[in-house]
């Protein structure tokens, strides 16, 4: 589980100026992705989809208290090659609440997602922070049914009982309202705290991340999606039954040296685990070129290559 005290909202301090937005990002948000959503237990989820549904299926899965469109400025990057889906899991986004929220029932949602969105073959699967989590909990679940899982920026440390009882006894406080959109959007900021270069990209975050309320302009995620149980990632990341590869930023404060020697152990040393230069946590943020050219270059390698695993299964 990822540390709440890294996602909590507290009171924002965003005030970037504003600077043009590159051609590549403006035409990024020029193709506008199909709507749609499916019932999960009892619950709406939504989801968005770009390009071809005959092409592979890619699914992309946000952080927490993120939504689908911190995926809109490079899911149509990824088109050419991929059907693009991003989910909103519930409690996020335009989805559904729940009365209670866990992984296991987000990696239940990514897979309803793709069975829903006519995506062909094994899906993809590729998760940022919490996002990264609930991938890694779907590829040990469903690992045969997918064609691999990717994890960006998204820790798994060494259990620590006395430090998780902390995490589950600590209540998220209520996100404000504000009077208007633009009020709202100048109280947004990142969390960790962190710089970002990219001010048209976490304004455009901002803005879709509120939604309007009789009351005024909140943000669209449910506080109840981090009191959640203590984490058991690290035994889902040691049984996780389909390729995988993790990412991380060259300047994250969360997937520290002795982290990421940690996660290597689980795997096996058998997952690429792959830097990101110029990034901290936010990876599609700070770097969204870069993190796009490693997502495609890991792709194009696993659509030419064979598992291990299968090797071993077709020389038997």
């Amino acid at each position: 589980m990822i540390d709440q005290r890294f996602l909590e909202p507290a009171e924002p301090h965003y005030h970037p100026p504003m600077t043009r937005a590159p051609s590549w990002f403006t035409g990024a948000l020029a193709h506008r992705p199909a709507s749609r959503s499916v019932e999960v237990n009892g619950c709406d989820v939504h989801y968005l989809q770009w390009g071809d549904p005959t092409k592979p299926a890619l699914v992309l899965i946000h952080g927490g208290a993120a939504h689908a469109q911190w995926w809109s400025f490079i899911a149509p990057q990824l088109t050419h090659h991929y059907f693009v889906t991003a989910v909103d899991l519930s409690g996020h986004g335009d989805s559904g609440r729940r009365t209670a929220y866990s992984a296991e029932q987000w990696a239940n949602e990514v897979m309803a997602v793709f069975d829903h969105s006519g995506g062909l073959g094994r899906p993809v699967i590729v998760g940022h922070s919490m996002g990264g989590i609930v991938a890694i909990v779907t590829a040990a679940r469903f690992g045969e049914e997918l064609d691999g899982a990717i994890m960006i920026d998204a820790p798994v440390r060494r259990p620590d009982p006395e430090t998780e009882e902390g995490e589950r006894g600590r209540m998220f406080r209520n996100p404000k309202t504000y009077p208007d959109l633009e009020t709202a959007v100048e109280h947004f900021h990142l969390q960790p705290p962190q710089p970002c270069d990219n001010p048209f990209i976490v304004d455009h975050i901002a803005r879709t991340s509120l939604h309007e309320t009789p009351d005024g302009w909140t943000w669209k995620f449910d506080p109840a999606v981090f009191q959640r149980a203590g984490s058991t990632a690290h035994e889902y990341l040691a049984d996780t039954k389909c390729r995988i590869a993790l990412m991380h930023g060259e300047m994250s404060d969360l997937l520290t040296q002795d982290v990421q020697e940690y996660m290597e152990e689980l795997t096996g040393r058998n997952a690429p685990m792959i830097e990101i230069p110029q990034s901290y946590h936010h990876v599609p943020l700070d770097q969204p070129l870069a993190l796009i050219a490693a997502l495609r270059a890991i792709l194009a390698d696993w659509q030419h290559t064979i598992p291990k695993q299968k090797l071993r299964e077709m020389a038997l």
